[in-house]
């Protein structure tokens, strides 16, 4: 089964940057193919924020394209979501999770995506 979990959320101030990281593990014989951040705010639905497959392909949502990057530490089985220019649209739970597709099925596809840790805390404030 798919372990995560999610470290890294806090508090800042618009413009703020912040680093979430996800620590993983899973069986080798149903090794995921991408893994991807996603996040859910007070009343809307969860959306993907970025992912990236095992070739390194990287998707990212057009909200935070310019902002955000999504990088993969194998050798710490981590992955992080680089935030940067934090604006309080950004304020919500934020949920890392592994995927079966390719980069931007794996960053669409919400509902397809399997493991969800505990989340963690972005609050940004103007």
């Amino acid at each position: 089964q798919v372990q995560l979990m999610e470290s890294g959320g806090g508090s800042v101030q618009s413009g703020g940057s912040l680093t979430l990281s996800c620590v993983y593990s899973f069986e080798t014989r149903n090794r995921p193919t991408c893994m991807g951040w996603y996040r859910q705010a007070p009343g809307k639905a969860r959306e993907g924020v970025a992912a990236i497959d095992n070739r390194g392909d990287r998707s990212i949502a057009d909200s935070v394209r310019e902002r955000f990057t999504i990088s993969q530490d194998n050798s710490k089985n981590t992955l992080y979501l680089h935030m940067n220019k934090l604006m309080p649209e950004d304020t919500a739970m934020y949920y890392c999770a592994v995927h079966w597709g390719v980069a931007p099925y794996c960053l669409r596809r919400t509902t397809d995506a399997r493991g969800w840790g505990q989340g963690t805390q972005v609050t940004v404030s103007s």
